[in-house]
């Protein structure tokens, strides 16, 4: 996408003064250079809330942010968000109601951090108050109240952007690299798993939670976690999700009303076929794996592990042998995803997620959830 796109899509809502005078150079026929515009960034939580503190420890140095204000209807969030904004909390607004922050600040870039049933109605209000928006997963408990926001954000030129971070980090980028680079050649298979820990569901006040509820969460493991692997596989092959069969289940048997397993068997758009398996099977910590196989190589790493992607290619010109890449682990998923979305805010480059790319995840899950339900594959 060329600037003169990123900058339809970003749809500046003013930007400050450079150094001189911005009449001066309006008058000159020169363009405000948006690498120098600074934007206000306006965060909305709520008690049950998730994944905030990393986002606003991120404003608190992130560049190219003019201002940071903060909307909770509880007040519970005030003190722990100045906290981690450090000095730019001295600036820092807060409101209960996020209507009233989005009138009085105007803000041009907005991060959720809501229960799912209660996101889509805020998402709306702030696409129509002119804002683009960072919100974190899932951003619904039905599919059909995020495709008119989808279609919302298109027309009024705004980002809608899922926080769906693994996509940020540097083996998925290398990965999605490899692929379109053709190290691989076509892409037959992939297999992907993200496993957490059975112990959280044993907690009661985990079981209170809108994770384990379907009302406010719209179902368990699959659409709480495994989001995150449907997309990353997606963003890593370049390809979409075209068909899923599932099972899902209460393995564990915990007394929850939601999945705390689930299986997927997916077809793609290119013909590839892959599986993902994401559940509460461990007694602690994450366990991970992605891996895609083609017909001139192979590619696979553990974002869990932090260990370095391994991949081979048999495509002429390739490097000999199985190749390593390793990486720093810093700065952190949700900190790139955050950079990323403030400078697709700013116009300075193309969103870390579309509202297409995050309806996409949302179609599969949706599909998935079908799939088990009636014992049939779904079409997407």
């Amino acid at each position: 996408m060329n600037r003169r796109r990123f900058l339809e899509c970003a749809g500046g809502l003013g930007v400050v003064a450079l150094s001189g005078s911005t009449d001066a150079r309006a008058a000159a026929g020169a363009a405000p250079n948006p690498e120098n515009r600074q934007i206000r960034v306006g965060a909305i939580t709520e008690p049950g809330g998730q994944h905030l503190n990393y986002f606003i420890r991120s404003l608190g140095t992130c560049p190219g942010v003019e201002a940071v204000a903060l909307a909770d209807r509880s007040g519970e969030y005030f003190q722990k968000g100045r906290e981690l904004l450090g000095p730019r909390s001295a600036s820092c607004r807060t409101f209960t109601d996020y209507r009233e922050m989005l009138s009085a600040i105007k803000p041009d870039l907005v991060v959720l951090a809501l229960e799912p049933v209660n996101t889509p109605p805020v998402i709306d209000s702030a696409l129509r108050a002119g804002c683009h928006v960072l919100a974190e997963k899932p951003p619904c408990t039905r599919l059909e109240d995020f495709g008119p926001l989808e279609a919302l954000a298109q027309a009024r030129k705004r980002h809608l952007m899922v926080a769906l971070a693994n996509r940020m980090m540097p083996p998925a980028t290398k990965a999605r690299e490899l692929v379109e680079s053709g190290y691989l050649g076509k892409l037959y298979g992939a297999s992907v798993h993200l496993v957490a820990d059975q112990t959280r569901l044993k907690n009661p006040a985990y079981r209170q939670g809108w994770p384990a509820s379907k009302k406010r969460g719209g179902g368990g493991k699959l659409i709480y976690h495994g989001i995150h692997y449907l997309d990353l596989i997606q963003y890593v092959a370049n390809d979409r999700i075209r068909r899923v069969a599932s099972f899902t289940g209460n393995v564990g048997g915990q007394p929850i009303e939601v999945e705390d397993a689930a299986v997927l068997a997916l077809e793609f758009r290119s013909g590839m076929v892959g599986t993902l398996n994401t559940g509460y099977y461990l007694d602690r910590g994450y366990s991970t794996l992605v891996a895609l196989w083609g017909s001139q190589g192979w590619l696979r790493f553990d974002l869990a592990a932090a260990t370095p992607l391994d991949w081979y290619s048999t495509r002429p010109g390739a490097p000999q042998g199985i190749q390593t890449f390793p990486y720093p682990q810093q700065p952190d998923a949700y900190e790139r995803l955050l950079k990323a979305a403030v400078d697709a805010a700013r116009g300075v480059t193309a969103a870390p997620i579309t509202g297409q790319e995050s309806l996409a995840v949302l179609q599969a899950i949706f599909a998935a959830y079908r799939a088990a339900e009636t014992g049939e594959s779904q079409e997407i």
